[in-house]
């Protein structure tokens, strides 16, 4: 199993902490450093956000192995052409590390507070779709002219190249809707989704299928991916102290930690190291070729390094 170190960075993270847990990764073996793309918390009340792609590209700088991207970055925050060409940069600080991930935008009380249009969820995807079709061409095609919707592009030429070819690795996020799937079929190499019971995990992966079949495409050519929190521990004391930690922190005052667990445990990894082992084995059978593991508690280096004895 594919294993990358995914942080939400709108919670407080500041740029040391960038810079300790990109060498952690490097250092532990872990494929990748991945982190969301906020602006606003939504765990921890006015805590520090700092922008994603700029994080990125100073990462890109430190770093020398690990995998670098977003887990996703909302079309509703950047014209396609100012994404693609962030992106562009970062592969090419990187040397052809870099992944982009891209998804419709979720978070309204973000878009309100920084000025974000938030028109309607179809509306989004249909913006989500255009911007898409946009970054693939402008990094695969010569000159892109493009009428759309939302976006007119004349005889643009986006250069530099990717690094990376034909293009980054571009990372759907969704919980795999039939128009998403469609998309995904015809432009990602990977889709990305959020935890949930393995009959629907199964459910998503054939609707992917389905689409790559329609579309005349192989589809063990599409990633299916899983991000998804994790605790892990030596003992399953150790879990309890890190659950509890965490709901100390985002639940509200008294929440028992079991009892808050209980209702996510068949969405989250959470378990010894022999336990979530077996959990990740599990999920490949279902079809998952990466997780990216969900660290909440993200000054918690031992659980990286726990995490990575799971690959």
């Amino acid at each position: 199993m594919r294993l990358c170190l995914m942080i939400e960075g709108q919670e407080g993270v500041t740029w040391d902490d960038w810079v300790r847990l990109a060498r952690l990764t490097e250092e532990t073996g872990l494929e990748g450093l991945f982190r969301s793309d906020h602006y606003t918390a939504i765990i921890r009340p006015d805590a520090d956000a700092h922008d994603a792609w700029a994080t990125l590209a100073g990462l890109a700088a430190l770093t020398d192995r690990i995998r670098l991207g977003t887990l996703v970055s909302p079309a509703t925050f950047r014209h396609p052409s100012v994404l693609a060409r962030m992106a562009v940069t970062v592969d090419h600080i990187s040397g052809g590390r870099v992944e982009v991930g891209m998804g419709s935008g979720w978070y309204e009380r973000e878009h309100r507070a920084h000025g974000f249009a938030f028109p309607s969820g179809r509306e989004r995807f249909e913006l989500f779709a255009e911007q898409v079709e946009i970054v693939v061409r402008s990094w695969t095609e010569e000159r892109v002219d493009h009428d759309g919707a939302s976006y007119r592009l004349r005889d643009q030429q986006a250069l530099p190249r990717p690094v990376q070819q034909p293009h980054p690795p571009l990372v759907l996020g969704g919980t795999v809707k039939p128009r998403f799937a469609a998309l995904a079929a015809r432009y990602a190499t990977e889709v990305n989704t959020l935890g949930a019971p393995d009959d629907e995990l199964r459910t998503r992966k054939a609707a992917l299928d389905d689409a790559c079949a329609e579309t005349g495409r192989d589809p063990a050519t599409l990633g299916f991916s899983l991000m998804t929190a994790c605790f892990v521990g030596e003992t399953r004391g150790d879990v309890h102290d890190r659950v509890a930690r965490f709901v100390g922190v985002a639940a509200p005052p008294g929440t028992d930690p079991d009892a808050f667990l209980a209702q996510r445990r068949d969405r989250w990894l959470v378990g010894t190291v022999d336990e979530v082992a077996t959990r990740l084995e599990e999920l490949a059978a279902v079809g998952i070729s990466r997780v990216y593991l969900q660290h909440l508690n993200h000054d918690d280096d031992a659980l990286i390094r726990l995490a990575a004895t799971l690959r």
